[in-house]
């Protein structure tokens, strides 16, 4: 019998912020960062990297010692379960961490606890997932429909989706997934980028990065607005004299506006031809999203990446607040709550577009994004995965993207296993990166 004999969390920080990669207008100087969990069994297998869960949460800083703190109140509800019995029943596993009696207070499935719970919940997928031998996107396009939606906790969601007819949404996709293997195996999966888009960077780095960009295969690219008109309307004639007519500019204004404000900075916007406009409001504000994607129609809204739970991305569709879901794969709970939202954006119509703009998301979402075209939605159309070329270096199996589209995942795992070297070399605050940035004053 195999145990969970340890849960190792380490505060790893990266200092993105010395070139503003990943700046916007609400995070001017990111430094990506996670709270990086592993999950090690006893036995023979202890000291094997390819035989533990890896998982992490996704921050951009101070504040990850916060999220660290609440995986270490998880631990005692992990420590010394049996893996078989844990891989045999995550859907069991994901409640009872989500839904602990006590921690749930501090939520409820939000916050810094529901980013712990992600972590923890992604790296025992990326354990059982390593145990099979299988790339955790292939696991879970091999599972029959009714063992996927025995994943997924349908607790305040059957309004719009029973576990009944996401059986039966399944159902009608299964036949077709072989094909869908075969077809993304050899064209793989779309995606844009958002590496020529921060708002930190000037106009020369913008266009010197958006050729290369299209060189490279991309055919859409995301830019940050939201921090001045006059600098975003020149940025983004820039991007689109570049980008040509055919080719998509998306925008990203991280939250930054009141309603009144998103729809009139947007429709000054409006003549450069943007495909959407992401985050334009509180993430929180599900009636203001849908009066901007009112009044910015054809343009669409797009949001997601702090839609703190299924519940909040339930009243985005339902109330056609967005027309673009873009999942987090950890700002939800983890692999099960993701596939809750991937039902109910394939039952609303909405095309599912992850974000991924941080350390370990694009690694990530290469699995998450081909699952839900291949036994899920069945669709391509208005799908893409973003990208940003920011430090796959630090991950034993990086993503793999070329000619602008995804690859699809081939080592066992979910893909999240981070190198031993860059765990040491960037952990905060007793890493050398940072302690020599101490001793430096």
């Amino acid at each position: 019998m195999t145990r969970i004999a340890a849960v190792d969390v380490v505060d790893v920080r990266f200092p993105t912020s010395d070139a503003l990669d990943g700046s916007d207008a609400m995070h001017p100087d990111p430094d990506y960062s996670a709270a990086y969990v592993v999950l090690r069994t006893d036995g023979r297998d202890a000291d094997n990297p390819r035989r533990q869960g890896h998982g992490l949460a996704f921050t951009i800083g101070r504040g990850t010692e916060i999220v660290c703190k609440a995986v270490d109140a998880l631990v005692p509800m992990v420590i010394g379960l049996d893996v078989d019995e844990l891989s045999a029943d995550l859907g069991r596993f994901s409640r009872m961490l989500a839904g602990d009696s006590q921690l749930r207070w501090i939520g409820p499935e939000k916050g810094a606890i529901h980013l712990a719970v992600a972590a923890v919940v992604n790296a025992a997928w990326d354990l059982r997932a390593k145990r099979e031998g299988q790339p955790l996107w292939r696991l879970l396009a091999g599972l029959s429909p009714e063992a996927i939606v025995d994943l997924v906790d349908f607790t305040y969601l059957t309004d719009m989706v029973t576990p009944a007819a996401a059986v039966a949404l399944l159902r009608e996709q299964q036949p077709h997934r072989a094909e869908r293997i075969a077809e993304l195996e050899v064209t793989g999966y779309p995606a844009y980028t958002t590496s020529a888009g921060w708002l930190g960077y000037d106009d020369d780095k913008i266009r010197t990065l958006c050729r290369e960009a299209i060189a490279d295969g991309f055919n859409a690219i995301k830019m940050k607005v939201g921090a001045n008109l006059d600098d975003d309307q020149r940025r983004a004639g820039l991007l689109r004299s570049e980008l040509g007519p055919d080719r998509l500019l998306m925008t990203d204004a991280n939250q930054r506006w009141d309603v009144g404000e998103a729809i009139e900075w947007m429709r000054a916007l409006r003549p450069h031809d943007p495909y959407w406009i992401e985050e334009p409001t509180s993430p929180d504000d599900v009636l203001g999203h849908a009066a901007i994607a009112r009044a910015l129609a054809p343009m669409k809204v797009a949001t997601g990446e702090h839609a703190h739970n299924r519940v909040m991305f339930k009243q985005l569709l339902q109330a056609d607040a967005i027309g673009v879901c873009q999942i987090d794969a950890c700002r939800l709970g983890g692999v099960n709550e993701v596939l809750a939202v991937l039902l109910m954006a394939a039952v609303a119509g909405v095309p599912v577009c992850p974000h991924a703009g941080g350390v370990g998301l694009c690694e990530y979402v290469s699995h998450l994004a081909p699952l839900d075209y291949i036994a899920v939605s069945g669709s391509l159309d208005g799908r893409m995965c973003e990208w940003a070329d920011h430090l796959h270096e630090h991950f034993a199996d990086p993503v793999s993207v070329s000619g602008g589209r995804y690859r699809l995942p081939s080592a066992p795992g979910y893909g999240i296993t981070m190198r031993p070297e860059s765990i040491e070399q960037f952990r905060f605050p007793d890493g050398p990166v940072w302690s020599e940035r101490v001793s430096r004053g």
